[in-house]
């Protein structure tokens, strides 16, 4: 039998190896989909499933009428206003400055958020394995800024320092909402919450794809292309009923700084799925980058606690009808991009 940590470090495993690859169906849904409308439409239709899901199993019958407020919030903080803001700053600014700042400062809010909402606590192994995490990335994506062109050369007075800030805030506002998420998670199963905030997150999405997006509207036809088809039920399958769901046991077992340290594990998958798959080049100063990522990962992953989710799942589920759980805080979510050098590991 494996341990408990195992399990966890098992699941932390294959997240990176999912998130690190969702990429690949990302590129192929943008390229032919408006990207809020493409991300907006996969996590409804994963929202369906996983509650479909739930409900054949009765978890949700339990269900607190209080926790509402929360789920929602949460939703839109790790769905919405995570990929609504990223996507719209990635047209303004290059590709390799938006991996820095999504990727490195996802692991630092979700520390910053966990700390002031007392979820965690302080200490030098968490604050070293962020630090090395961060100087990784941007060893690793900072050179592709000097190779990739602007999206659009300023559209407008001030456009890449908007899209800077707007991809920055996207960061933010996934560590926040995870980190509201957790005590959710010691109240409810995992598969019911990750089914709620994608679904309503996710409806919010097609709201403002509609409203605002050029080109949504049309698309709703669904005449998308067979390549694009396929990216989108891989993402749906793969990136959020998979994936989403073991982020947030992930999350609500050995907290959000550890879980969140995917971020220097995932680009390393995509590094090496971009050589495989498409004859990219990997350089030495890559590797140095790879390098000090996976030791940042490590030592994160290296304290997490013992938990067994079997348990600590079918605790909640005893407990949820008597206990009031909701004065903690936390919770999290993933993101989608485009461009070549930039695709590394930043899609979920």
């Amino acid at each position: 039998m494996l341990t408990a940590v195992n399990k966890n470090q098992l699941r932390f495993l294959m997240l990176c190896m999912i998130w690190g690859s969702t990429w690949i169906g990302t590129k192929a849904g943008i390229e032919a989909v408006p990207p809020l409308l493409f991300a907006g439409t996969r996590f409804t239709a994963a929202g369906i499933l996983l509650l479909l899901y739930t409900l054949a199993k009765s978890e949700t019958a339990r269900f607190k009428v209080q926790d509402g407020i929360r789920f929602v919030v949460v939703s839109i903080l790790m769905i919405t206003l995570c990929y609504g803001p990223l996507f719209w700053g990635m047209q303004y600014i290059d590709s390799g400055t938006a991996a820095v700042l999504e990727m490195s400062l996802t692991p630092i809010a979700l520390l910053v958020f966990a700390l002031l909402l007392n979820e965690e606590t302080l200490d030098g192994r968490r604050i070293l394995a962020i630090a090395l995490g961060v100087c990784g990335l941007v060893v690793l994506f900072w050179p592709a800024s000097a190779y990739v062109s602007l999206p659009a050369a300023e559209a407008f007075p001030g456009a890449s320092l908007w899209g800077g800030l707007a991809v920055a805030s996207a960061a933010f506002t996934y560590g926040y909402g995870s980190v509201l998420a957790r005590p959710l998670l010691r109240t409810y199963p995992a598969l019911f919450v990750s089914g709620v905030t994608t679904l309503v997150g996710g409806i919010a999405l097609l709201i403002a794809a509609v409203a605002f997006e050029p080109g949504a509207v049309s698309a709703l036809s669904g005449d998308w292309g067979t390549v694009a088809w396929l990216g989108w039920f891989f993402l749906v399958i793969f990136g959020s009923l998979i994936g989403y769901t073991t982020f947030m046991r992930l999350l609500r077992d050995i907290g959000a700084s550890r879980a969140g340290s995917y971020a220097f594990v995932s680009p390393v998958i995509a590094v090496a799925l971009g050589a495989a798959v498409f004859a990219e080049q990997i350089t030495a100063l890559d590797v140095i980058g790879i390098f000090v990522m996976l030791s940042g990962a490590y030592l994160a992953m290296s304290g997490a606690p013992a938990t067994d989710a079997t348990a600590l799942e079918s605790e909640a589920d005893r407990k949820r009808p008597h206990e009031d759980l909701d004065n903690d805080p936390k919770c999290e979510i993933p993101r989608i991009h485009q461009t070549k050098p930039a695709m590394r590991g930043r899609l979920r």
